[in-house]
């Protein structure tokens, strides 16, 4: 193969994680997961929405913890295996530059070119689409969608 062609293959193609959850598996830019981090038990405050799992120390900041699930209308689950993905916040607030959110598993690295066909199910919300990789239907996160959820709920 020459260059010119693995350049070409390589601009063509995206290297993604698939972030397992409970009831879904999400598909997200790498360069959106600042970090994986152990599950730790997050500061509870009363009276919060069923999403918001509460809030965790990072690197010396307080980070909201999320369920994807709970917040687009299923429900939050702290599994054996769960980790914090830490995710790069999108939505341009100057005092929100991560959000973290709850998975269950090890995020697996995947490179996800055009090829990549666009699956036809039901959309929950805060999903902005679903693409099929083999067997696996992959649901994309809205994730400005969900700092605005945040910002909505007076979280942030």
């Amino acid at each position: 193969m020459s260059q010119a062609v693995a350049i070409q293959k390589s601009a063509n193609s995206l290297t993604s994680l698939l972030l397992p959850l409970v009831d879904r598996t999400l598909l997200l830019p790498n360069v959106a997961v600042a970090e994986l981090i152990p599950y730790r038990a997050p500061q509870l405050s009363a009276g919060m929405p069923s999403w918001f799992l509460g809030q965790i120390g990072w690197r010396d900041l307080r980070l909201p913890l999320l369920s994807f699930e709970a917040a687009s209308d299923g429900q939050a689950q702290v599994g054996a295996g769960a980790r914090v993905a830490v995710i790069n916040a999108l939505g341009g607030r100057p005092a929100v530059k991560f959000i973290a959110l709850l998975v269950q598993g090890i995020p697996r690295s995947v490179k996800v070119g055009p090829e990549l066909a666009r699956a036809d199910v039901r959309l929950a919300p805060l999903e902005l689409g679903a693409v099929s990789l083999g067997d696996t239907v992959l649901k994309i996160p809205d994730l400005i969608g969900l700092e605005q959820k945040l910002a909505d709920a007076g979280l942030i």
